[in-house]
């Protein structure tokens, strides 16, 4: 069975809402600017390093610091963490608006990742993306490969880094795609070298809406539930986590359109907002989806190259909703490829062969 726009986004709603004040009502976000260099349009995502300087948090004052810190002792980030609690205590006397800060972080480099390299984007996305692999790496829901491995233990020591000599709070809860690339990148940040609170433990909570752009490559195609869970048993699923993948499409020839795509990430985030108390969160996913979370959030286009992160604080608000649209854009539509490896590529697609046209659909 595969599932419809409305019943995909209808996967939101199966948490327990702890925000009562925005059950049935439309959450809006917007990106709090002025505290981290990624949030300023100069600043250049091509080059941008998380690990060059505290996550680029900004070194300023906070209206908190007067009476938190006279003496000057605190850290930045307990500067801004008690700010940030200021925030959210203020809003609790009305209960229609909170602020969290989502850390999203992309995985580390996957076999899919390297092939892309080694054959051309185009090559790769008219043709060899469709396969499980070329007899040498198999990039079929792709693991990471000894660089991707790599960029996940720098995050581990950075994070390290970040907790215990600069007062970076812990995080209270993490989210994961139930993609294996972030999942293994989520294990080897987060799992083990970090003395975590016990108030606080890594207990990540796999979420189908966090998974990337769902082409009709196979590096998108998720595992069974059975297969996941014995590759990460520690992880938990969410509620109504299916034992197969019904969104990919790639058997039919359909990928996801960005209209869809960017509706569920919307989707993603009202469900955390609804139901995670938490202020502090980590979300491990993908360059595509992330951009889309970034869109929905309000924030400005940041591309992240494998294995950066990126915080952002949030502001989210419970209000009335509006009335529902009088069209619907489609959820998925047909991309080409050739049917076998292309004579060339191009920019804008492939120049298939004679002998093997370019196809609506892979069947």
């Amino acid at each position: 069975m595969k599932l419809s726009l409305p019943i995909l986004l209808g996967l939101a709603s199966t948490a327990l809402a702890r925000w009562a004040e925005a059950d049935g009502k439309e959450i809006q976000y917007s990106t709090v600017e002025g505290y981290f260099l990624q949030d300023e349009p100069d600043t250049n995502s091509d080059t941008f390093d998380y690990a060059a300087q505290n996550f680029r948090l900004l070194n300023r004052t906070y209206p908190t610091d007067h009476n938190f810190d006279p003496r000057g002792s605190k850290t930045q980030w307990e500067r801004f963490a008690r700010w940030v609690d200021y925030l959210n205590a203020r809003c609790r006397r009305s209960e229609s608006v909170r602020y969290k800060l989502l850390v999203m972080g992309r995985h580390g480099q996957g076999w899919h990742n390297a092939a892309e390299s080694f054959y051309g984007t185009p090559a790769w996305n008219c043709y060899w993306a469709e396969l499980d692999g070329n007899g040498t790496a198999v990039w079929a829901d792709a693991l990471l490969t000894a660089q991707g491995v790599q960029e996940a233990q720098k995050a581990n020591a950075y994070f390290k880094t970040r907790f215990e000599q600069h007062g970076m709070p812990f995080f209270e809860s993490y989210y994961s795609s139930p993609l294996s690339r972030c999942l293994q990148t989520a294990n080897t940040t987060f799992a083990a070298g970090i003395d975590l609170p016990a108030s606080r433990p890594f207990a990540p909570t796999i979420k189908e809406l966090f998974r990337e752009s769902i082409s009709i490559h196979t590096c998108d195609r998720r595992s069974t539930k059975t297969h996941i869970h014995d590759f990460v048993p520690n992880f938990a699923f969410e509620r109504g986590f299916t034992e197969d993948d019904e969104l990919w499409r790639g058997d039919c020839g359909q990928g996801e359109t960005d209209a869809h795509q960017l509706a569920r990430a919307k989707a993603a985030l009202d469900e955390v907002f609804a139901s995670d108390d938490g202020t502090w969160l980590s979300v491990t996913s993908h360059s595509g989806m992330i951009g889309s979370l970034l869109t929905a959030l309000g924030h400005r286009d940041f591309g992240l190259s494998t294995g950066q992160i990126i915080p952002v604080l949030v502001r989210a608000e419970a209000v009335a909703k509006p009335p529902p649209p009088t069209t619907t854009a489609a959820g998925f539509t047909s991309e080409a490829t050739c049917e076998a490896p292309p004579v060339t590529s191009v920019a804008t697609g492939c120049v298939c062969s004679t002998a093997t046209p370019l196809m609506a659909m892979r069947l």
